[in-house]
């Protein structure tokens, strides 16, 4: 054996004990007649002791030889530590080596492997074997491992079944652009990997599983951010026989039991918003409630006022700040300036003081009298103190640019605290949206989802008008789930298909299958799936996903460390009959 213990176990009650250890060098300290050595592993450090008195002369003068990361092997015993260090388990002991041997030397790492490292994001995904050694990056993914098992336990607990779906499959229009893989057996034809297992999980369901689930791999060619990847994991769950109530009842338990024993954090409480109101309230479908500012809508308090720029516009919305009443003029300019930059694409911004005697100081004070801004300050529900800002012009437009200040200053005031967690449900979403270039309807959520019985008459009449059977889970403003009741019948995913777009040569071409299992008895049925990075990234209290990741890309969607994607030979190509052709 190696070891007989590891670097994080051994505490006092192991003095005089003979022990194995071995692990990687962190540092050593040689103070000519005296080598300290910390001795590190997955689990810990234990500092190593060489004593020119006590030591073998051999093993001594070895042990000077040590460099950083050499990975080593020591035998000794643990004696008792005279400057012991209370920050660590093993900091009462060390161990007098009497036996040393070197396992493996190491080049100098080109960052150092501490806490606070002194490499950049760059260099440590290049070299991200050994970021792993970090304790952050470590403790992380160690993290989402305990999350991935308490999913596991509570799924199973539920006579949830794990089955495994494949990862070759064909091409489905889901939203986003597939990655793509050339058969050789099949000349000309191409696999697609799986945006989701969206219809495996319907045809389980088809085949009387009941309740399946899976931690799976998806795959979608889309542009990169904090919280996306190319390659990203899902918990993925259907049931048969079940209601959207069902659903809830069992992800809001998930969410729930992860809260519990991942955070030790009782929720009783999941509200639950329509995306109308989602929409009008917030601005967006995931809305963080940790904080207040709700929107306030100021038509019919400012519109017919003599100022052009509220009377031009659809919309006149506003959120009260609290506190922020004392603003300087320069840090009113600085947000203006930051609604104006093109990410959020304001054309200016309308700012009103609450003064604390119950007055009011506005930038347009030329067109609005006091009685006038009071009315604002009861619509956006502004307290003496507060700040309000207004923004205009086109509803959705609006809408989205005061979201984004929303949150920008939720995040300068501290309103964000990642200990803090505010679950609720977004339902009621819209079955479709309209695409303004093409002018046709995309399903909202994928063509599977189930419009709501009452609403089916609209599809003829008024399409964007229908509510969709879908239901968003939200924390902390983020969605880190999904999901809808499911279309089980032929003849309405048919008229769903039809609504689409869908010719009917097209649909039996990219669905015949699924069609055909529906006359089978396929059962009624409905899911959701969540985004497993996501939420171990918010569950650890980070907004970025890769560190929860073993082996991330960068926003180039580039593994830097294997140098990936990179060419293929010619031979392959010839073998595939693939031309490539770069202009």
């Amino acid at each position: 054996m190696y070891r007989s213990h590891n670097c994080g176990e051994l505490n006092a009650s192991n003095i005089n004990t003979e022990v194995t250890l071995a692990g990687w060098v962190q540092k050593s300290r040689d103070k000519g007649f005296m080598n300290w050595v910390d001795l590190r592993d997955r689990y810990g450090i234990t500092q190593l002791i060489f004593d020119e008195s006590r030591t073998d002369k051999t093993v001594f003068e070895l042990a000077k030889t040590l460099g950083r990361e050499f990975v080593i092997q020591v035998k000794g015993t643990v004696i008792e530590r005279e400057a012991k260090n209370k920050n660590i388990p093993t900091g009462e002991i060390e161990i007098l080596v009497s036996e040393l041997t070197i396992l493996n030397s190491a080049l100098t790492p080109p960052f150092t492997i501490e806490d606070e490292t002194d490499g950049g994001e760059d260099i440590r995904m290049k070299y991200r074997y050994l970021d792993i050694r970090r304790n952050p990056v470590k403790n992380s993914l160690l993290f989402r491992h305990k999350v991935a098992m308490e999913v596991r336990k509570y799924l199973s607990d539920l006579d949830f079944c794990e089955v495994e779906t494949p990862y070759l499959i064909k091409s489905t229009p889901e939203g986003a652009r597939d990655f793509v893989v050339p058969s050789r057996m099949n000349e000309g034809q191409f696999y697609a990997l799986p945006q989701s297992p969206q219809t495996f999980k319907q045809l389980l369901m088809v085949g009387g599983m009941d309740k399946y689930f899976q931690i799976v791999k998806c795959f979608r060619d889309e542009d990169l951010r904090a919280d996306r990847q190319p390659e990203f994991t899902q918990i993925d769950c259907e049931m048969a026989f079940v209601e959207q109530e069902d659903i809830l009842n069992v992800f809001e338990g998930l969410t729930r039991h992860l809260l519990k024993e991942i955070k030790g954090i009782e929720v009783d409480k999941f509200p639950r918003i329509t995306y109308d109101y989602a929409m009008k309230t917030y601005g967006n479908d995931k809305p963080d409630i940790r904080f207040g500012m709700k929107f306030g809508e100021l038509n019919e308090f400012a519109q017919h006022k003599e100022f052009p720029v509220f009377n031009a516009a659809e919309l006149v919305v506003g959120i009260a700040v609290p506190g922020a009443g004392n603003y300087t003029r320069k840090e009113i300019d600085g947000l203006i300036d930051w609604v104006k930059r093109p990410q959020v694409g304001a054309s200016g911004m309308v700012y009103v003081k609450c003064n604390e005697d119950g007055t009011y100081k506005s930038s347009v004070d030329k067109f609005y009298d006091n009685d006038d801004l009071a009315n604002w300050a009861k619509a956006t529900e502004a307290n003496p103190g507060d700040m309000i800002f207004v923004l205009s012009g086109p509803a959705n437009k609006t809408r989205s640019q005061l979201s984004a200040l929303r949150m920008e200053l939720a995040t300068r005031l501290g309103l964000r605290n990642p200990e803090e967690f505010a679950p609720l449900w977004v339902v009621d979403f819209p079955l479709l949206e309209l695409d303004e270039e093409s002018g046709r309807y995309h399903a909202m959520h994928h063509p599977f989802t189930s419009p709501k019985p009452e609403d089916m008459a609209l599809l003829e009449t008024e399409p964007g008008k229908v509510r969709a059977n879908a239901y968003d889970m939200v924390l902390n403003g983020n969605e880190i789930g999904g999901g809808s009741i499911r279309i089980h019948d032929k003849a309405t995913q048919q008229l769903m298909f039809k609504y689409l777009g869908f010719t009917e040569e097209e649909a039996k071409a990219q669905f015949g299958f699924l069609m055909d299992a529906f006359q089978f008895g396929a059962p009624p049925h409905g899911g959701l799936a969540f985004g497993l990075d996501r939420l171990v990234a918010i569950l650890g209290g980070q907004e970025t996903i890769r560190d929860f990741i073993a082996f991330p890309k960068n926003n180039s969607g580039r593994d830097v460390m294997i140098d990936a994607p990179a060419a293929i030979d010619d031979a392959q190509l010839k073998e595939l009959r693939i031309k490539v052709d770069i202009a």
